[in-house]
């Protein structure tokens, strides 16, 4: 009877892990789509449209808007931006509106764009009734 009520009630929280990983995974094919076709706004949209946002790369960056500002001044030219890649190594929940993202970015692009660029990440995105939004990013190359 144990193992019954056990199934019952796990089996709901395996299924919306799942559930859960592929709309975090989404994110990151909606990102790559919209960094590919040249729209940062889009790529933007991803994150949480909130002053609490974080960016850290080689400076910390705090707040939506700061962090659309630095997308724009970093990879403001079809050049920069190139063709981006995501490589997911780990997709977790940390309880049921939070997830941990791992994963390696590579970015092609030509000697005028500033060339290739490959790195890693650690995402913290946040279940919002808007979807899955980023609320921390965590980027090195």
């Amino acid at each position: 009877m144990r193992l019954v009520l056990a199934l019952l009630f796990t089996l709901p929280l395996c299924a919306q892990n799942r559930t859960g990983d592929a709309a975090v995974r989404a994110v990151l094919t909606e990102q790559t789509a919209a960094w590919n076709r040249g729209d940062l706004d889009a790529f933007a949209a991803t994150y949480e449209n909130s002053p609490q946002i974080t960016f850290f790369g080689k400076a910390l960056n705090r707040g939506y808007a700061d962090v659309l500002a630095r997308y724009k001044k970093t990879y403001g030219t079809p050049e920069s931006m190139g063709k981006l890649r995501f490589e997911i190594l780990e997709s977790r929940p940390l309880g049921a509106d939070h997830a941990l993202v791992l994963g390696k970015f590579f970015l092609t692009r030509s000697a005028a764009g500033g060339g290739d660029a490959t790195g890693q990440f650690t995402l913290v995105l946040r279940k919002t009734k808007q979807g899955w939004k980023i609320v921390h990013d965590h980027t090195s190359s």
